[in-house]
Order: C-alpha cells, then sequence, then structure tokens
C-alpha cells in the first residue's frame, strides 16, 4: 500500500521522464521523476502536493480524495493575495484565488542534484512568480510584483502540511520563550518548551525562522526554515473536521507555514516586490 496517495504515480517499473503531466481527479498533474527525488505539483494553484528525496518517506501531506472544484487540501498551497478570510469581502474565497487558479509552467530544468521549476501567474496589475528547488532538499521561493500605478495591499503564506507519523507524538523546537499570538484563545502567549499540538493550533509567532519538527516513531528531524517572513503559524484542526477529510487523515500532518502580512497587510508600491520562501532539509 502506497505510504502517500500520489506514489501511486511511481509504484511502475516502466521508465519514467523527468518531467511528465498526467490528468488525475480533474486535474492536470506534474509527475516529477529524477534520481534525487519525486514530486507532483498541481497546474491549479501551482502546487507541490508530493515531495520525496530518494530513500525517504514523503515529507509532504495530501489528502486522498480532491474535490471536483475548489481547492486541493495539502501540499503547499499558495495564499495570495491575501492570507485567511480576506479583510472585506466576506463571499470571497479563504487564502485568495493563487491556489483556485491554473499557473503557468515557464521553465523547467534538472541537474545531477535535483530539479527547478518556475511557475507563473498575472492577475490584473500583479505578476506572481514560484521557483521550487528540489533534490535532498526542498525550497520554494514566491515573488510579487505590484505593476499598478497606486499602492496595494497584500498578504500571502506558503502554507505547507507536513506529513509525520501521528500529531500527538511530534514536537516543535526553536520556538521557546517566543511571544506569539495563540488565535484559538485569542491571546497573546509566550511558547515554554517545544510545542506539542494537542487539541488543536493555531498559534503566530513573528520572526521565527527556523525549528525542528521532531518525529520519534519515524525517527526523522526535519528542518523548516520559513526565511525572512514576517510570521511562522503552526496550524491544525484538531478534532474540528475538515471538509473532505477523514478523521483519521488528519492525524497524519501539521501545518508550519511562512507568512506574512497576516496581521496587518502588506503595503505594496507601484513596482514593489514581496518576496515569501519556505526551504527545509533533514537534520544527520
Amino acid at each position: 500500500m502506497p505510504e502517500h496517495p500520489l506514489q501511486r504515480f511511481f509504484t511502475s517499473q516502466r521508465p519514467r521522464p523527468t518531467f511528465e503531466w498526467e490528468r488525475y481527479q480533474q486535474r492536470d498533474v506534474l509527475i516529477i521523476d529524477h534520481p534525487q527525488c519525486q514530486a507532483v505539483f498541481s497546474r491549479q494553484g501551482a502546487q507541490l502536493l508530493h515531495f520525496q528525496p530518494q530513500g525517504e518517506r514523503p515529507w509532504l501531506w495530501c489528502a486522498a480524495q480532491w474535490p471536483q472544484v475548489g481547492a486541493i487540501r495539502g501540499g503547499v498551497p499558495v495564499c495570495w493575495p491575501w492570507y485567511g478570510r480576506h479583510p472585506s469581502e466576506d463571499m470571497w474565497p479563504a487564502h485568495g484565488w493563487a491556489r483556485l487558479l491554473d499557473w503557468k509552467l515557464i521553465d523547467s530544468s534538472e541537474t545531477e542534484e535535483g530539479v527547478t521549476l518556475k511557475w507563473r501567474l498575472q492577475l490584473c496589475d500583479w505578476q506572481v512568480d514560484l521557483v521550487a528547488k528540489l533534490g535532498k532538499r526542498m525550497e520554494l521561493q514566491l515573488s510579487t510584483e505590484h505593476q499598478d500605478s497606486q499602492p496595494c495591499q497584500l498578504s500571502h503564506a506558503l502554507l505547507a502540511y507536513w506529513r509525520i507519523s501521528d500529531v500527538s507524538e511530534i514536537a516543535l523546537s526553536g520556538l521557546e520563550n517566543i511571544e506569539g499570538y495563540d488565535r484559538l484563545n485569542r491571546q497573546a502567549c509566550r511558547q515554554k518548551g517545544a510545542l506539542k499540538v494537542h487539541g488543536g493550533c493555531q498559534r503566530v509567532f513573528p520572526n521565527a525562522a527556523t525549528l525542528q519538527l521532531h518525529d520519534p516513531a519515524w525517527q526523522r528531524q526535519l528542518c523548516i526554515d520559513t526565511g525572512d517572513s514576517e510570521d511562522t503559524v503552526v496550524w491544525h484542526p484538531g478534532s474540528r473536521p475538515l471538509m473532505g477529510v477523514s478523521g483519521s487523515e488528519t492525524l497524519g500532518f501539521v501545518c508550519v507555514e511562512a507568512a506574512s502580512g497576516s496581521s496587518d497587510s502588506l503595503s505594496l508600491a507601484p513596482g514593489e516586490q514581496a518576496h515569501l520562501r519556505l526551504q527545509a532539509h533533514l537534520l544527520s
């Protein structure tokens, strides 16, 4: 039985090209099979849905069943040009338009170390680029350029669903003594010791660039770097149901996100750029 629903693409013994498009659950998906790693992207949202370095377990979680329309739950959704609920338009989709629209793959290349892909979305007066570098490590870089003649507001996130053995068994270190905000309890919080996710979690930590995800059952320590983003967000729904996701599935992920503008939107001047970066590697 495959460990991840998208590992089905890599069970055949037939040779596969490094980059190959297929149709799956009514979406166009790009299958990446390289000696250093395997990965799957969805054209919708330029969403990295599966990533597995050679000889390792999959790093990202993805729901087994996708909705006929709408956002795919899992991988690394690009939340843009707003993160969370829109500040004024209640009927607009949570986390923005980017994860619902088809992006254009404008470049893909490979070396002995891995693959590099560049995705682009152009919407109104915005241009958004997502560069993915995949090999033994994973790196995503999101760049937004505002091309309007007036300042615009922006918030964005790389919302990664990290695949784990069991949410009750893992711990996140690197957040100790950081003053954050607990959105579930709507109050400030200071992290004491390693963060363990019990009964749901939605905490925002400013300027917390690097943390370690400890998974004793899998004997794995993953270093997650959210770069110079304003916030690192840790989220898990706890016992709250997620549409289209079984209760047992939710035990297999924790979200650690790179986000900026989630509290107060960024104001971008004409021609100005905003950047987000998310990196991960295994700790030996």
